[in-house]
């Protein structure tokens, strides 16, 4: 075998080995790591096997590079007879870690051959132990995985566990803030339904609302039965599970099928409706005053919808119970104060017009009134008064006020002189109960009319031109005020076809806007009328004056309005 320094000419088995060899003394003495190493020579020796099959001439060529201390070497393979731009050579490289020897001596005798070739065993037994120690690690490492993976399944199989738990337990909670939500639902609705049936005390107004309050949301259909105090009433076409809740003072539930409904007993279904079910609950106050008679939207009450109904009926009787009483105690309060509200007497000296109004909100009676007497001398006493409170108590304070006026007028002729009896009347008998009064003497043939006021509001001047003034003179404290007191006297001239408006605080008064604005109102609207209208028919003109000032049918107090003009 011709060799050289770096080329090798392969004709034959011998000539790969000696090229092996070399490239393998190479690599070992330019410390390139045995598994690398091994690829290495694996790869030139199979190119070399190769080109043994093939045939032909072949040539390896083995070039060394060394830079910074470290090297490269490669390994060409072609064909010895064909030019290289014939065909394109086999190549092969590797780098070094340390410099790269120029020394490739071929081995020249066996011997040194079958050394290289138990170098080459020694390696191949490195290597071999190498792979059984990393078999031994990948085993190991197949162990630990295999472990891991029947943790990771136990894992699983916890976490699925608990995923099914906690979906239970989600479940559950949207279950439990459904009801809660139902529950918070209808007790708002309750709360309302319950306001709305109380806030009045009129029993029409509470039997219009509830079908309003129930129809459709709670009940298809909704009727009351109320027994007008004899529970004895004939029934009429009513549902036999309403005559049964009247009979008893029991819920009763109608139906083809058992209810379940707490506090509720079960009938066999209304011959009078068979398809739908009924609930039929007792109104309930200081007795028995009627059952209130439910139809199902669906074809069954919802046992939480059924307690509120419940619930509802016992706070509607209760509500009926207190219109009932109420209206009574409010008729015999009214029919006491109309009794004592005077007809105003007719002189030529001076024309009267008067009006009372009720309130309309709560309790509607109070203590305003009115009177207007003539004197033993021929002089007019006009007076407008109003006692704190409302109901029986008032509506009597009221008629003594009144009564001791004109007892008190026959003593003093003065206004002042009667406030000031009136004043010690009230400080040492009504305690705690106070008044405000204004009053006014008219002398035949004297335009100049003597007046004095008791806390009330001011009296309104008419004049012919129709200018309207205050009389803002500063007035005397309320009656029945724990304090000793004297009233004073003050005039007014008022000449023919002037006017003088008497009123009390209903008239002028709103809650959200004071008495001052109340009171410019009024004088506007007295402006407003003509001295032909005040002159020809003064009722009509007490009835234009109110119009403007009550354009709102409710109010919180009585109305009391005279009118006095001198024709």
């Amino acid at each position: 075998m011709n060799a050289t320094r770096d080329t090798w000419t392969i004709a034959s088995a011998t000539d790969a080995a000696h090229a092996r060899t070399a490239v393998a003394r190479l690599t070992t003495a330019a410390g390139v790591p045995l598994i690398d190493r091994a690829r290495f020579l694996t790869a030139v020796a199979g190119k070399l096997r190769k080109c043994l099959e093939h045939g032909g001439s072949w040539e390896l060529l083995l070039r060394t590079h060394g830079t910074d201390g470290r090297g490269r070497i490669d390994v060409i393979v072609r064909q010895a007879d064909r030019r290289p731009r014939d065909c394109s050579p086999w190549r092969l490289s590797i780098e070094c870690p340390d410099p790269v020897t120029t020394d490739t001596t071929v081995p020249a005798d066996a011997a040194e051959i079958a050394e290289a070739l138990l170098a080459a065993d020694e390696d191949t037994a490195e290597l071999l132990d190498r792979l059984d120690a990393q078999e031994q690690q990948v085993r190991s490492h197949r162990d630990e995985l295999h472990q891991t993976n029947q943790g990771v399944l136990a894992l699983h199989a916890e976490l699925d566990a608990a995923d099914r738990s906690q979906r239970d337990l989600l479940e559950a909670e949207q279950a439990a803030r459904a009801q809660a939500e139902n529950a918070r639902r209808l007790l708002t609705f309750l709360a309302d339904a319950s306001d709305a049936v109380t806030a009045s005390l009129h029993h029409e107004d509470i039997l219009r609302r509830l079908p309003e309050l129930l129809v459709p949301r709670y009940a298809r259909h909704v009727d009351v039965w109320l027994f007008d105090d004899d529970p004895t009433t004939p029934h009429g076409h009513r549902p036999a599970a309403a005559v049964v809740a009247a009979r008893t003072g029991r819920p009763q539930h109608a139906a083809a099928h058992p209810g379940g409904l707490p506090g509720v007993d079960d009938l066999p279904p209304s011959a009078l409706d068979r398809e739908h079910a009924l609930l039929c609950v007792p109104l309930l106050g200081h007795g028995l005053l009627g059952v209130l008679t439910l139809t199902a939207v669906g074809t069954r009450f919802d046992p939480g919808e059924a307690v509120m109904l419940v619930e509802l009926a016992r706070r509607t009787g209760i509500a009926l119970d207190n219109a009932r009483r109420y209206e009574q105690h409010r008729d015999t309060a009214e029919a006491l104060q109309r009794a004592q509200l005077t007809e105003l007497p007719t002189t030529p000296d001076v024309l009267l017009a008067a009006r009372y109004l009720p309130a309309t909100h709560g309790l509607n009676i109070g203590g305003d009134w009115y009177d207007a007497f003539v004197q033993p001398d021929g002089s007019l006493l006009a007076a407008v008064g109003d006692v704190t409170g409302h109901g029986l108590r008032a509506a009597v304070m009221m008629g003594q006020l009144r009564t001791a006026l004109r007892a008190y007028a026959i003593e003093s002729d003065t206004p002042a002189g009667i406030l000031t009896r009136l004043h010690r009347l009230v400080r040492d008998q009504h305690h705690e109960l106070y008044a405000t009064a204004i009053i006014a003497r008219f002398r035949p043939g004297d335009p100049t009319v003597l007046w004095a006021s008791a806390g009330h509001p001011p009296a309104l001047v008419r004049d012919p031109e129709g200018t309207v003034r205050i009389l803002d003179h500063k007035p005397g404290i309320m009656l029945g005020v724990p304090l000793p007191y004297e009233y004073q006297d003050h005039t007014v001239v008022l000449p023919p076809s002037s006017t003088l408006a008497l009123y009390t605080d209903g008239l002028v008064e709103r809650r959200a806007q004071g008495i001052d604005p109340g009171i410019q109102r009024l004088r506007q609207a007295l402006t407003a009328l003509s001295t032909a209208e005040l002159e020809n028919d003064l009722n009509a003109a007490a009835e234009s004056l109110l119009k403007p000032l009550l354009h709102d049918s409710e109010r919180d107090d009585d109305v009391c309005l005279l009118l006095c003009g001198r024709p």
